[in-house]
């Protein structure tokens, strides 16, 4: 134990009096059989990922292109003609009667969104629907009046 004390542990690259071989990268197939030849130890490690790699953008993606590699594309989810129609005929009605840019005013939207709304070519947007619906007094999901089914 109390040889423990008198021992000195170095901690350094000088821990061999800095007369040690350093340590070289060979690059090429040359400099590799050079060295087999010559009787030195030699190491090979394979670098998966360096520093500067590892946070780009592009190492993400990759990664990422993997998981997508699937045949499934899946279409978006549109609005349907039958609520379009359902909007264009409720807007021609009298107590109703407004124009598209009206109707996009009243619920805080552009037209155009209107406009495809309409034609049933708006992407699913259910917070517009709704908006629209309780100005047109419909129903969201199925276009159908809602004042006319409590008389």
């Amino acid at each position: 134990m109390s040889d423990d004390w008198d021992t000195v542990t170095k901690i350094g690259s000088k821990t061999n009096g800095g007369s040690s071989q350093r340590e070289t990268v060979v690059r090429g197939k040359g400099a590799l059989n050079a060295a087999q030849r010559s009787g030195t130890i030699i190491g090979t490690e394979k670098k998966f990922a360096t520093g500067n790699t590892v946070n780009k953008a592009g190492s993400e993606g990759q990664r990422l292109t993997k998981v997508d590699r699937s045949d499934d594309i899946v279409p978006v989810q549109k609005t349907g003609a039958e609520i379009g129609s359902a909007i264009r005929n409720r807007r021609s009605v009298e107590p109703y009667k407004m124009t598209q840019a009206e109707l996009a005013k009243k619920v805080n939207a552009p037209a155009n969104d209107i406009k495809l709304l309409e034609s049933g070519e708006a992407v699913k947007n259910q917070g517009l629907l709704n908006r629209v619906a309780r100005v047109l007094k419909i129903s969201p999901k199925t276009g159908k009046a809602l004042d006319e089914d409590k008389k």
